[in-house]
């Protein structure tokens, strides 16, 4: 009669506790009432690895510019342009690699004004790798990113070093943006553009364009939220 007694002793409150470990494991598997459970995604997961190293570097995607005088301007835009002391700083310091995907094309004058400026912060970066695709090149993706409905280019995806998607840029500064929507808004966008026209040329440093893409650098270099 010892012996069971001390059986159950021991036995009954180990059962008891086995059988509350399982509750807990089925219930973490169960969803929270009113809370509903995750659904499958409805598009296709991009690799966006696949689609950085179909890109071009800077050099290459240059070569195959269409215009040689869009070309140059470019060109000249990015050797004139001068990073701030702390912008380098900091670009020379990320404490993880960041890639960026460029869906640019030389054409278009937005693409001709931002993108010397992206390639000058990937110079000051060592662990900051850009790659420039078409909208041709990958339609499946360029589609994700388009502006009010329209496919206003550039478009900068922000990549981790593990190529997970952290943020998009383009075509232009949220500023210029927004004067854009509102313009589409009230039927006049061309009173829009004379704005952000205004605004680029009060701005001829870029240092709203540094300023907003530092800080996609900056959370796609995240070591902690």
């Amino acid at each position: 009669m010892k012996a069971e007694a001390a059986y159950s002793f021991f036995f009954v409150p180990f059962v008891f506790f086995v059988v509350q470990i399982i509750f807990v494991v089925i219930s973490s598997w169960l969803p929270l009432p009113g809370v509903p459970m995750p659904r499958p995604a409805t598009l296709a997961v991009i690799d966006w690895k696949a689609v950085f190293e179909s890109g071009l570097e800077y050099s290459a995607w240059l070569a195959v510019a269409e215009s040689p005088e869009l070309r140059d301007k470019m060109e000249a835009l990015r050797q004139a342009l001068v990073l701030e002391a702390p912008v380098v700083g900091f670009l020379g310091a990320l404490p993880r690699p960041v890639h960026v995907v460029a869906i640019a094309e030389d054409w278009c004058g937005d693409v001709v004004r931002h993108v010397p400026v992206l390639q000058r912060l990937a110079e000051a970066a060592p662990a900051l790798a850009v790659r420039y695709i078409s909208r041709e090149q990958h339609p499946e993706v360029f589609v994700r990113f388009l502006t009010n409905g329209g496919e206003a280019i550039p478009k900068l995806i922000f990549l981790s070093d593990r190529f997970v998607e952290c943020g998009s840029w383009g075509p232009m500064p949220e500023a210029c943006r927004e004067l854009i929507s509102r313009g589409k808004a009230c039927g006049d966008v061309g009173a829009a553009r004379k704005k952000v026209a205004a605004l680029y040329e009060a701005d001829g440093n870029r240092r709203e364009v540094i300023r907003e893409l530092t800080r996609l650098i900056d959370i796609a270099a995240s070591r902690e939220p």
